[in-house]
Protein backbone atom coordinates (compact mmCIF):
# COMPACT_ATOMS: atom_id res chain seq x y z
CA UNK A 1 0.00 0.00 0.00
CA UNK A 2 1.69 3.60 -0.75
CA UNK A 3 0.54 6.78 0.90
CA UNK A 4 0.72 10.35 -0.66
CA UNK A 5 3.41 12.09 1.16
CA UNK A 6 4.51 14.69 -1.55
CA UNK A 7 2.26 15.17 -4.42
CA UNK A 8 3.01 16.26 -7.69
CA UNK A 9 1.02 16.31 -11.24
CA UNK A 10 2.17 12.96 -12.92
CA UNK A 11 3.61 11.07 -9.23
CA UNK A 12 3.66 11.05 -5.87
CA UNK A 13 6.11 10.08 -3.22
CA UNK A 14 5.25 7.52 -0.33
CA UNK A 15 7.18 5.93 2.53
CA UNK A 16 9.00 2.57 1.28
CA UNK A 17 7.40 -0.95 1.49
CA UNK A 18 9.93 -3.34 1.73
CA UNK A 19 7.27 -6.29 0.01
CA UNK A 20 8.09 -3.98 -2.93
CA UNK A 21 11.34 -6.25 -2.68
CA UNK A 22 10.81 -8.19 -5.76
CA UNK A 23 10.52 -5.29 -8.17
CA UNK A 24 13.39 -3.25 -6.34
CA UNK A 25 15.46 -6.29 -6.81
CA UNK A 26 14.66 -6.89 -10.72
CA UNK A 27 15.63 -3.42 -11.49
CA UNK A 28 18.24 -3.70 -9.53
CA UNK A 29 19.88 -6.47 -11.58
CA UNK A 30 18.74 -5.19 -14.91
CA UNK A 31 22.06 -3.65 -16.62
CA UNK A 32 20.24 -0.87 -18.49
CA UNK A 33 18.35 0.38 -15.30
CA UNK A 34 22.06 0.14 -12.97
CA UNK A 35 24.23 1.60 -15.37
CA UNK A 36 24.29 5.07 -14.45
CA UNK A 37 24.20 4.23 -10.54
CA UNK A 38 27.34 3.43 -8.44
CA UNK A 39 26.02 -0.09 -7.80
CA UNK A 40 26.76 -1.55 -11.64
CA UNK A 41 29.03 -3.75 -10.38
CA UNK A 42 27.30 -5.30 -7.59
CA UNK A 43 25.21 -8.63 -6.90
CA UNK A 44 21.79 -8.17 -5.54
CA UNK A 45 19.39 -11.10 -4.77
CA UNK A 46 15.95 -10.38 -2.76
CA UNK A 47 17.62 -11.14 0.71
CA UNK A 48 20.20 -8.59 0.63
CA UNK A 49 17.60 -6.50 -1.31
CA UNK A 50 15.09 -6.56 1.31
CA UNK A 51 17.70 -6.00 3.91
CA UNK A 52 18.75 -2.72 2.26
CA UNK A 53 14.86 -1.70 1.88
CA UNK A 54 14.72 -2.24 5.19
CA UNK A 55 17.80 -0.16 6.21
CA UNK A 56 16.24 2.63 3.19
CA UNK A 57 12.53 2.65 4.78
CA UNK A 58 13.50 4.20 8.00
CA UNK A 59 14.89 7.11 6.83
CA UNK A 60 14.35 9.76 4.46
CA UNK A 61 14.21 7.84 1.16
CA UNK A 62 10.41 7.25 -1.00
CA UNK A 63 8.83 5.28 -3.60
CA UNK A 64 8.08 7.14 -6.99
CA UNK A 65 4.55 6.17 -7.46
CA UNK A 66 2.31 6.91 -10.70
CA UNK A 67 -0.41 9.05 -9.38
CA UNK A 68 -2.97 7.79 -12.49
CA UNK A 69 -1.90 3.96 -12.30
CA UNK A 70 -0.78 3.65 -8.77
CA UNK A 71 2.34 2.09 -9.89
CA UNK A 72 5.74 1.74 -8.16
CA UNK A 73 8.21 2.93 -11.01
CA UNK A 74 11.39 4.11 -8.53
CA UNK A 75 12.68 5.63 -5.58
CA UNK A 76 14.38 8.84 -4.76
CA UNK A 77 15.50 10.61 -0.78
CA UNK A 78 18.14 11.50 1.06
CA UNK A 79 21.32 10.59 2.30
CA UNK A 80 24.28 11.36 5.20
CA UNK A 81 21.95 14.54 6.14
CA UNK A 82 23.81 16.95 8.42
CA UNK A 83 21.06 18.71 10.54
CA UNK A 84 23.37 21.01 12.12
CA UNK A 85 24.94 22.48 8.69
CA UNK A 86 21.47 21.86 6.71
CA UNK A 87 23.05 19.76 4.08
CA UNK A 88 22.53 16.27 2.51
CA UNK A 89 23.23 14.30 -0.62
CA UNK A 90 20.37 13.07 -2.46
CA UNK A 91 20.03 10.29 -4.93
CA UNK A 92 16.95 8.87 -7.33
CA UNK A 93 16.58 6.11 -9.82
CA UNK A 94 13.34 5.26 -12.71
CA UNK A 95 13.49 1.43 -12.50
CA UNK A 96 10.37 1.43 -14.86
CA UNK A 97 11.60 2.17 -18.32
CA UNK A 98 8.40 2.68 -19.60
CA UNK A 99 8.44 5.90 -17.27
CA UNK A 100 11.83 7.09 -18.57
CA UNK A 101 12.28 10.03 -20.68
CA UNK A 102 8.64 11.78 -19.29
CA UNK A 103 9.57 13.86 -16.53
CA UNK A 104 8.94 11.75 -14.17
CA UNK A 105 12.29 11.83 -12.50
CA UNK A 106 12.54 15.67 -13.01
CA UNK A 107 8.98 15.73 -10.81
CA UNK A 108 9.90 13.49 -8.11
CA UNK A 109 12.82 14.86 -7.62
CA UNK A 110 11.36 18.57 -7.41
CA UNK A 111 9.00 17.11 -4.51
CA UNK A 112 11.92 15.88 -2.72
CA UNK A 113 13.61 19.02 -3.02
CA UNK A 114 10.88 20.90 -1.24
CA UNK A 115 10.41 18.47 1.16
CA UNK A 116 13.92 18.70 2.17
CA UNK A 117 14.23 22.47 2.06
CA UNK A 118 10.64 22.90 3.74
CA UNK A 119 10.12 19.89 6.28
CA UNK A 120 13.94 19.15 6.93
CA UNK A 121 15.28 22.61 7.24
CA UNK A 122 18.31 21.98 4.59
CA UNK A 123 19.43 24.74 2.74
CA UNK A 124 22.19 22.39 0.38
CA UNK A 125 21.20 19.72 -1.32
CA UNK A 126 24.10 17.70 -3.05
CA UNK A 127 24.58 14.82 -6.09
CA UNK A 128 26.78 12.80 -7.75
CA UNK A 129 26.17 11.79 -11.52
CA UNK A 130 28.27 10.17 -13.97
CA UNK A 131 29.58 12.77 -16.69
CA UNK A 132 28.45 10.09 -19.57
CA UNK A 133 24.76 10.48 -17.97
CA UNK A 134 23.30 13.57 -19.88
CA UNK A 135 19.74 12.70 -19.51
CA UNK A 136 20.46 12.88 -15.59
CA UNK A 137 22.73 15.79 -16.17
CA UNK A 138 19.92 18.10 -18.06
CA UNK A 139 17.05 17.08 -15.44
CA UNK A 140 18.96 18.38 -12.74
CA UNK A 141 20.33 21.37 -14.13
CA UNK A 142 16.37 22.09 -15.55
CA UNK A 143 15.49 22.22 -12.05
CA UNK A 144 18.63 23.90 -10.97
CA UNK A 145 21.14 21.42 -9.85
CA UNK A 146 24.67 23.50 -10.88
CA UNK A 147 28.01 21.61 -11.27
CA UNK A 148 30.56 22.49 -8.25
CA UNK A 149 33.30 20.16 -9.06
CA UNK A 150 34.27 16.57 -10.57
CA UNK A 151 35.97 13.87 -9.77
CA UNK A 152 38.11 13.19 -13.20
CA UNK A 153 38.46 9.73 -14.30
CA UNK A 154 36.29 7.99 -11.29
CA UNK A 155 34.50 5.46 -13.51
CA UNK A 156 36.51 3.15 -15.08
CA UNK A 157 35.51 0.28 -18.29
CA UNK A 158 36.30 0.07 -21.72
CA UNK A 159 36.71 4.43 -21.22
CA UNK A 160 36.95 6.50 -18.22
CA UNK A 161 34.47 9.15 -17.13
CA UNK A 162 34.24 11.40 -14.27
CA UNK A 163 31.90 12.11 -11.66
CA UNK A 164 30.37 14.94 -11.52
CA UNK A 165 29.05 16.91 -7.86
CA UNK A 166 26.14 19.01 -8.69
CA UNK A 167 24.27 20.71 -5.67
CA UNK A 168 21.24 23.62 -5.46
CA UNK A 169 20.28 25.75 -3.00
CA UNK A 170 16.98 26.69 -0.90
CA UNK A 171 17.30 30.52 -2.92
CA UNK A 172 18.32 28.93 -5.93
CA UNK A 173 15.41 26.15 -5.72
CA UNK A 174 12.71 28.54 -5.13
CA UNK A 175 13.55 31.32 -7.42
CA UNK A 176 13.86 28.75 -10.68
CA UNK A 177 10.85 26.61 -9.57
CA UNK A 178 7.32 28.09 -9.02
CA UNK A 179 6.74 26.29 -5.78
CA UNK A 180 5.45 27.95 -2.68
CA UNK A 181 7.81 29.19 -0.78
Amino acid sequence: MYFKKMVGKKCFLSPMDVNDVEKFTEWLNDLEVISNLSIYNSILNTETEKEILVKLSKEHNYSIIDISTNELIGSCGFMDIDYLNQTSETGIFIGNKKYWNKGYGTEALMLLLDYGFKALNLKNIMLKVYSFNVRAIRSYEKIGFNIIGRRREALSGNKTYDILYMDILYNEFYKLNKINE
